[in-house]
C-alpha cells in the first residue's frame, strides 16, 4: 500500500474557492492519508504506537463485540445532501430501546489492529478498551450502563465521502443530520447525548448550536470555543504548526483542510474563522463541561459555561491534565449520574450538584481544595487589586511606583522577573490581566510570554504538577502589534482581543498593552511571593505536545514601569467565606 509523507501531501495542496456568509475566500485543501481498499492493512500508523488517524478496512458487519454488546460496524448515514458517512455503533444486546451517547471527532473510530486500546498519557494500560474513539467514553462502560455508543467517522474522514472540514458550519450541520438520524433507528429511545474531551468537546459546541431536536444534553470536557482567538492566534502571536500538522494526521478518501495554512494567509479575522466559532448563545440543552486550569482548552471550556443559554449548566475545574481526569472512576459516575438524568429521565437530585465545582490548586500535586461548590463564574465575591511592577528592582508594590524605570532583555532568550511576597494566606481564582508599557528596540514588534507563579516562603519555585511534570503557570501571551481589543467582548477584568488588523511599532515608541491572563485558582499561604515572568518565548520545556509559535523576537524588549508608565498584574483575590480569629474558611 503506498502513502505520501504529510509534507508531500502539503506540496500537493488545492486551493477551493468556498462563500462563507457572503465573503468569497480561497481554502486551502490536501490530499488526505489514503484509507486502505478491503483486503489491505489500515493507513500507516502515524506517531509511534498511537495510530492517532488510523482507518482499518471498510467491513460493514454486526457482531458481538463483547459480552452483552453488539456493533454494528461501519454503518452508513446519508447527510441532508446525499453524502454518506459511517458510524460505528455499540449498544447493549437487548430489544429494550435505549439512549445513545455520540463522538464526533476527527481521529479514527477505533485504534489499530494489534494495540489493545489508544495511547493515552496518564492513563494505565488496560484501563480503555478497543470500542472507545480516542478522548471518547467507553462502550465497555457505557453499554453496560444501558447506553448505545456512535462512534462517527464525519464527512471525508475513514471511508466517509467528501472532504474534512474542520469544526465549521458544514461539520456543524452534519452533526445535527447524524444527531437526527440516530435518534430515528428502532434501537434508540429518541434521546441523544453528546460526550468527549479535547476534539471531541469542540465538535460539540457547535452542533448544539445547530439545535437539533431529539440532542437532550452535551458534556464537552475540555473543549476550546474559538479556534482562531483561543488557539491558532491566541494572544495574536500564529500557532499554525499544530493544526498544520492534524491536518497530517487524518485519514480519508478525499482532500483535509488545512487549517494552519490557511492561518498563514488569512491571518486576521474573517469569515472563514467566524464560520469555525460555535453561537454559544443557541445552545440550550443541559451542559456539563469541564476545564483544567493546565491546559490549552481552559478559556474555551469557561467561555462556554458563560455563554451557553442553557438554564441547566454546570462545570468542573481541576488540576488534572484532561485524560486521567476524563477516565477516573469518580469522574465517570459523576458522567453517569448527569447522562441518567437527562438521558434517561431518571430524578437522581443531580440539580443539588453546584453549578460550579473548583479545584483551588496549592504546590506539585496538592491541591489547597477539591470541587469547591460556587454558584458563578466569575466568583461575585471577587476584589479586583492591583499589584505595580517596578523595573528598578524586579518588585511588585500595591501602590503606584512613583519613580520612572525600565527592564531590557533579549528579545529572543530573555526573561524579565517581578516577585511580591503576601503577608497573609491569598486566593487568586479567575481572570488575571498584565498591563504594560513596552518598547521594541531595533524591531518594529515585540511577542510576549507571561506566566504567573508562586514561590516558596524560601524563594524555591513551586509549580504545579500535571502528568508528572512541573506547569509553569497561568499564562498569557500577546503580538504587541495586535493590541486593539474588541470594545464588545473585553471586560473590565478579561480583555479580548480584536483580530483585524496590525499597529506596528516606531523607534523609541512607548506603547501601553493589556494582556489577558487565562483564568486559574491557586493559593499563597503567609510569606509565600508571586512571580510575573515576562520573556519572548515560550518558558517550558520537555512537555508532550508539539506546541510551537512563529514568533518575531529579534533585539531586545523593554518594559518601562513606574511614573507615567505604570505596569500592573490585575489580580482576582477571593476573600474568605468566613473568618473567625486566626481560622480561615473559603
Amino acid at each position: 500500500m503506498t502513502d505520501h509523507s504529510s509534507a508531500d501531501r502539503a506540496d500537493r495542496a488545492d486551493v477551493e474557492t468556498r462563500v462563507f456568509d457572503g465573503e468569497a475566500i480561497d481554502v486551502v485543501l490536501r490530499p488526505a492519508r489514503r484509507p486502505p481498499e478491503p483486503g489491505e492493512g489500515g493507513a500507516d500508523p502515524f506517531i509511534g504506537n498511537g495510530y492517532l488517524g488510523y482507518c482499518p478496512p471498510f467491513n460493514p458487519r454486526t457482531y458481538e463485540a463483547a459480552p452483552g454488546i453488539v456493533c454494528d460496524q461501519d454503518q452508513a448515514v446519508v447527510l441532508r445532501d446525499g453524502t454518506t458517512i459511517y458510524t460505528d455503533i455499540y449498544r447493549p444486546d437487548t430489544d429494550t430501546p435505549v439512549p445513545v451517547i455520540v463522538s464526533w471527532s476527527y481521529f479514527g473510530k477505533r485504534p489499530g489492529d494489534g494495540l489493545t486500546e489508544w495511547n493515552v498519557h496518564g492513563v494505565p494500560p488496560g484501563t480503555i478498551s478497543r470500542m472507545a474513539k480516542f478522548e471518547s467514553v467507553d462502550p465497555a462502560y457505557w453499554c453496560h450502563m444501558g447506553y448505545a455508543v456512535a462512534n462517527a467517522d464525519p464527512r471525508g474522514v475513514g471511508h466517509s465521502e467528501g472532504d474534512i472540514s474542520f469544526h465549521g458550519s458544514q461539520d456543524a450541520r452534519d452533526g445535527h443530520d447524524f444527531v437526527e438520524w440516530l435518534a430515528e433507528q428502532p434501537w434508540c429511545s429518541g434521546r441523544v447525548g453528546m460526550a468527549g474531551n479535547s476534539g471531541v468537546a469542540v465538535t460539540q459546541w457547535a452542533i448544539a448550536a445547530q439545535q437539533p431536536p431529539h440532542l437532550a444534553c452535551i458534556a464537552p470536557w475540555e473543549g476550546t470555543s474559538d479556534i482562531f482567538d483561543e488557539a491558532i492566534y491566541e494572544g495574536g502571536i500564529p500557532a499554525p504548526a499544530v493544526h498544520s500538522a492534524l491536518a497530517g494526521l487524518l485519514t480519508g478518501p478525499g482532500r483535509v483542510e488545512d487549517m494552519g495554512e490557511m492561518a498563514r494567509r488569512h491571518p486576521f479575522v474573517n469569515n472563514y474563522w467566524r464560520d469555525k466559532v460555535s453561537d454559544l448563545s443557541k445552545i440550550t440543552v443541559p451542559c456539563y463541561i469541564t476545564a483544567s486550569w493546565s491546559h490549552f482548552h481552559l478559556h474555551g471550556a469557561f467561555e462556554g459555561f458563560r455563554r451557553a443559554a442553557s438554564e441547566n449548566k454546570w462545570i468542573r475545574a481541576h488540576r488534572d491534565f484532561e485524560w486521567p481526569d476524563m477516565y477516573s472512576p469518580d469522574n465517570i459516575e459523576d458522567l453517569r449520574r448527569f447522562f441518567d438524568r437527562y438521558l434517561k429521565d431518571i430524578h437522581n437530585g443531580w440539580e443539588l450538584t453546584p453549578r460550579v465545582r473548583l479545584e483551588v490548586m496549592d504546590a506539585l500535586d496538592c491541591d489547597y481544595q477539591v470541587n469547591r461548590p460556587e454558584d458563578e463564574f466569575p466568583l461575585a465575591r471577587t476584589r479586583y487589586e492591583k499589584l505595580y511592577l517596578d523595573a528598578s528592582d524586579g518588585s511588585l508594590s500595591t501602590e503606584p511606583v512613583p519613580t520612572q524605570a525600565h527592564v531590557a532583555y533579549d528579545a529572543a532568550k530573555g526573561v524579565a522577573t517581578f516577585d511580591a511576597e503576601f503577608p497573609e494566606q491569598t486566593e487568586l481564582t479567575g481572570y488575571l490581566t498584565l498591563h504594560l508599557a513596552v518598547e521594541a528596540r531595533g524591531n518594529d514588534d515585540l511577542d510576549l510570554f507571561v506566566n504567573v507563579q508562586k514561590l516558596s516562603t524560601t524563594g524555591e519555585w513551586l509549580p504545579t504538577s500535571v502528568l508528572g511534570q512541573p506547569h509553569p503557570g497561568a499564562w498569557g501571551k500577546l503580538r504587541v502589534s495586535r493590541r486593539a481589543l474588541d470594545p464588545d467582548r473585553s471586560t473590565p477584568w478579561h480583555p479580548v482581543l480584536a483580530h483585524n488588523g496590525e499597529q506596528k511599532l516606531e523607534p523609541g515608541q512607548i506603547v501601553p498593552v493589556d494582556i489577558p491572563i487565562w483564568p486559574t485558582s491557586r493559593i499563597w499561604h503567609a510569606g509565600q511571593r508571586i512571580r510575573v515572568q515576562v520573556a519572548g518565548h515560550y518558558i517550558r520545556e520537555g512537555w508532550f505536545e508539539p506546541l510551537s509559535w512563529e514568533t518575531c523576537n529579534t533585539g531586545e524588549h523593554v518594559l518601562h514601569t513606574g511614573g507615567r508608565h505604570q505596569s500592573y498584574l490585575q489580580i482576582p483575590v477571593i476573600p474568605p467565606k468566613y473568618r473567625d480569629g486566626s481560622h480561615v474558611y473559603r
